[in-house]
């Protein structure tokens, strides 16, 4: 029991396909846990092809969930670690552009050439280490390329979520597509409307996320992936601004460098946000007279339109409400040094607050280049260091009550003036708190 403690996943995924090979069946590690042990170390997980079938594969390992059987997959349970192991296959024709209608237990060789990229076709001998490649994959590993197994459009055609897969890996890792694997992502984008707005969401999440997220979006928009994730980006390209504010271009290149210039591990609301922001610049757009373009009501419209793409994308309510929050008060930021001190601090006392300030600095290092109003916020967070933005409220509504008043909407605005008094230092103490709420109490 001593040294099963202390076994790594690895040291467990070894020790499985020792056992399958033990009983006289083949075994190796496959697909993404090799080609992430040959790019960068140690992968967060071991995948096992094997030639034994899963009612082969239960009867070494009784516990094992027969998770997905009919493909050939048992997730096989040891020593606090769970496994994949797949029988090598050979798929048969994708109806639902998804999954294979039927699948045959096949070889080695046939079970690389059904996979998507050849990257990600590779074997691994557990023991040796030896790597088995029938696909090519480690010479296109060598030259940072992503292509195809086969033919594209066949792999493509298969599972089209393959298109989105293939920008994911391409801009993660820093590698090329391969010519015809890129002019098939084109050929093949309307295969996208088969595909579910979950599974859609999930993969443009990790280009979202992912390091080098604008040339992700430049490669959906450019090859027609965009139009069946979030079309109304594809309105931002052309939307002309007025050079004195955005010299860099329309709104698409304003976004894309936004995207660019964000932190590097940008979290997904925050990713969001900025690639949504304006999105209503295209619908709001008007000409004055004197022929500079104005966007009069795009931050509140903009946070109509990101709540109605995220809900289609079935984010969670959570990431809707505060992507939303952030792109309506994204223009909120160049009235900070008129703001009163109270508005000033309830605005820094968001929840969301330290995000919008990125997504605010991006903004201006896009466009203008001027922080001011970034670092005015960022004086008054060390002004207000030792102190919440928002402290403790002096009176609550029950102390209104104990004054012999009604609830009703009047609370509120009762309350409100009573912060505000607390925040610009007029009222320090509950006493004098409960005075000037007498005096909204009447005689």
């Amino acid at each position: 029991m001593g040294m099963v403690a202390w076994m790594n996943e690895r040291e467990v995924a070894v020790d499985v396909a020792r056992q399958l090979k033990q009983a006289g069946h083949l075994a190796y590690f496959a697909g993404g846990c090799v080609r992430d042990r040959l790019l960068a170390g140690e992968p967060d997980d071991h995948d096992i092809a094997t030639s034994a079938t899963p009612a082969e594969v239960t009867a070494i390992f009784p516990k094992a969930n027969l998770v997905g059987a009919h493909f050939g997959v048992v997730i096989v349970k040891h020593s606090g670690h769970h496994v994949e192991v797949a029988t090598f296959r050979t798929d048969g024709s994708y109806g639902d552009g998804r999954r294979p209608d039927s699948v045959v237990f096949s070889t080695p060789e046939n079970d690389a050439r059904r996979r998507d990229f050849t990257i990600n076709g590779l074997f691994e001998d557990p023991d040796s280490g030896e790597i088995i490649d029938f696909v090519g994959g480690v010479a296109d590993l060598g030259a940072r390329c992503l292509r195809a197994i086969g033919t594209p459009r066949d792999r493509f055609n298969e599972d089209a979520l393959r298109l989105l897969r293939a920008v994911r890996f391409a801009t993660r890792m820093g590698f090329e597509i391969e010519p015809a694997t890129l002019e098939a992502l084109g050929e093949c984008a309307p295969l996208l409307g088969r595909i579910s707005v979950e599974r859609i969401r999930d993969e443009f999440s990790k280009i979202l996320t992912g390091p080098d997220r604008r040339r992700g979006v430049g490669l959906l928009v450019r090859y027609g992936l965009m139009e069946h994730v979030v079309p109304e980006v594809l309105d931002l390209v052309g939307c002309e601004q007025p050079p004195e504010f955005h010299p860099e271009g329309d709104v698409f290149t304003h976004t894309m460098m936004m995207l660019e210039a964000l932190v590097a591990d940008a979290p997904l609301d925050l990713c969001l946000a900025v690639l949504l922001h304006d999105i209503a610049k295209p619908a709001t757009r008007t000409v004055d007279d004197s022929g500079r373009a104005r966007f009069n009501g795009h931050d509140s419209l903009g946070a109509e339109m990101a709540a109605t793409i995220l809900r289609r994308l079935r984010y969670p309510n959570e990431v809707i409400e505060r992507v939303s929050f952030m792109i309506s008060r994204h223009m909120r930021f160049m009235h900070v040094r008129e703001m009163r001190e109270a508005k000033v601090r309830r605005f820094m006392a968001a929840p969301t607050y330290q995000l919008e300030m990125e997504l605010h600095r991006v903004d201006c290092l896009s466009s203008n280049g001027m922080l001011d109003n970034y670092d005015f916020l960022r004086a008054k967070e060390l002004e207000l260091a030792n102190e919440p933005a928002l402290p403790p409220p002096l009176l609550t509504g029950r102390d209104l009550i104990a004054l012999g008043m009604r609830p009703g909407p009047e609370f509120r605005k009762i309350l409100e003036h009573i912060q505000t008094e607390q925040l610009e230092g007029r009222l320090s103490d509950r006493n004098a708190a409960m005075v000037v709420a007498r005096g909204f109490a009447g005689p």
